[in-house]
């Protein structure tokens, strides 16, 4: 099972765009605020709320570097309900106010805080998967190219496509899937978060669609928390299919798959992994 701390880290990753406090973070690992607040501090060398703020203060210095306009929608974004606030917790951070890293134009002398990376040591024993065989898939959303060690980024992506999740057209269910494809190529891969769609060729600007072949798919279930996810692909790649006398095809890398049952609040409800086979 997950620690509380990886817990933490998942959902301070997934929701730091909201409104969230301590109080929140302990709620989701069953927690006091006092054992959440020891617990993170002796595993990560940072308090809750120090992680909380950096990140948003970190994904605000990336939006200021890039050019954003307006620097009060950004420190809104980031939690803060004025200008001055948000200047003065940033100078406290980076060492220079907001516009003036937004002058600069780069991050190059900036210590950001990167998403902590806690994945579970646990054993994960999966039964032999299931077969389908679909028709082409359309998936479509926000995707975002990650080093190949880098899976900690990911729920800030979600975060991202979140707001779209109601409005995409023609989406043609409640699930939503992550779709990992291209991994190798420069020591990189490929993360699209969407969902399925009817059609990829009208969409908004900022929206990748990606078609998938009819093929056969390997599909293996997950009933435990969303941390376990790269214990469970591992398992699925090591045992799973090679128990099943599957071999891996070629397009997509694996996609993801998030159905009702999903609680994107706790990381809870289980999930799926599919993988093409030939």
């Amino acid at each position: 099972m997950p620690t509380p701390v990886e817990k933490a880290i998942w959902f301070i990753e997934s929701h730091f765009a909201g409104n969230i406090t301590l109080d929140d973070v302990a709620k989701v690992c069953d927690l006091s605020r006092f054992q959440m607040s020891r617990l993170f501090s002796y595993a990560t060398g940072n308090s809750v709320t120090g992680y909380l703020r950096g990140r948003r203060l970190t994904e605000a210095a990336r939006a200021l570097a890039a050019g954003a306009p307006d620097i009060l929608a950004v420190a809104i974004e980031a939690g803060y309900g004025s200008h001055e606030a948000f200047s003065r917790a940033f100078r406290e951070q980076f060492g220079l106010t907001p516009a003036e890293l937004r002058t600069r134009g780069h991050l190059e002398g900036i210590t950001l805080l990167e998403p902590l990376r806690e994945d579970p040591n646990v054993t994960v024993r999966l039964p032999l998967p299931r077969v389908e065989t679909p028709g082409p898939l359309l998936i479509a959303g926000i995707g975002r190219r990650f080093a190949c060690d880098d899976l900690a980024g990911i729920p800030a992506l979600w975060q991202e496509f979140a707001p779209h999740l109601d409005t995409i057209p023609g989406r043609r269910s409640t699930a939503a899937y992550g779709l990992v494809t291209g991994a190798g190529v420069d020591d990189s891969y490929f993360y699209l978060a969407g969902v399925e769609v009817r059609d990829v060729d009208d969409l908004d600007a900022g929206l990748t669609g990606i078609r998938l072949p009819a093929q056969r798919w390997a599909v293996s279930r997950q009933d435990g928390h969303i941390t376990t996810i790269s214990a469970t692909i591992h398992a699925i790649f090591s045992q799973a299919l090679p128990e099943a006398g599957l071999t891996p095809g070629d397009i997509p890398d694996l996609l993801e798959r998030y159905g009702e049952d999903f609680d994107p609040v706790t990381g809870t409800g289980g999930f799926e992994i599919w993988i093409p086979v030939k």
